[in-house]
């Protein structure tokens, strides 16, 4: 059974989610201090959090960075901020998927569905690593290295890394890796991926691979 932990101020949103969640045999957890969501945070140990941006004492933003710092758990961010900069600093910060208020129960469970099916299965691949032109992709660790440096992914990053590895030397589309990512691209605002690929060619332009990854207009991605 899958832990949620439920970071919303509003109590009425918070426990119509609460209660759909344990309607689908989920464990969720209601946040009801927002002093030291930290703490509560390490005591749940959650594998799933639901996070709101507007809150009291600090922003979802903060939180989230914290969280990070702390695990590699997905978050999903759902806010009625629907501004694209929005959208940008909660993938930044290392949120997994942003859901806009008003949303429906449904998108949201299928939602928690994918991300928690990926996040805990994909743990489980065959390979430990793979490798292409002296770039090392950790899959258990999420972790690439090339010569002496290393630098951590986040799971979005390195799944889409590990599916563009893994098929080097051919175009995969951006349906083809939303389909992965999500399941299904009706549940996802295609800015997210490019939020993702962007992020993910930073970190590999700051170990001198900014051509690692091509796109191929209107066609998608490859690893040449």
């Amino acid at each position: 059974m899958y832990k949620v932990m439920i970071v919303e101020d509003d109590p009425k949103i918070s426990h119509i989610i609460y209660e759909h969640l344990k309607k689908w045999k989920y464990e969720p957890f209601e946040t009801k201090n927002f002093e030291n969501l930290e703490r509560q945070f390490l005591k749940l140990r959650p594998d799933l959090v639901l996070l709101d941006i507007n809150l009291p004492v600090y922003d979802g933003f903060y939180w989230c960075n914290k969280f990070r710092q702390l695990s590699k758990l997905p978050i999903i961010f759902i806010s009625s901020r629907t501004e694209n900069m929005d959208i940008v600093m909660a993938m930044n910060m290392g949120g997994d998927d942003f859901i806009q208020k008003p949303f429906s129960l449904e998108v949201l469970l299928a939602k928690c569905n994918a991300i928690l099916r990926r996040t805990y299965t994909y743990q489980q691949q065959d390979n430990d690593y793979l490798e292409h032109n002296g770039l090392i992709l950790h899959v258990n660790k999420g972790r690439i290295s090339y010569l002496d440096d290393e630098i951590d992914l986040t799971k979005n990053e390195s799944q889409i890394l590990f599916m563009l590895m893994k098929k080097k030397e051919t175009i995969v589309s951006r349906d083809e890796i939303m389909q992965e990512l999500w399941e299904s691209g009706d549940f996802i605002d295609d800015n997210t991926l490019t939020v993702n690929i962007a992020r993910l060619r930073k970190k590999l332009s700051e170990m001198g691979l900014a051509e690692f990854i091509e796109t191929r207009k209107r066609q998608g991605y490859i690893i040449p």
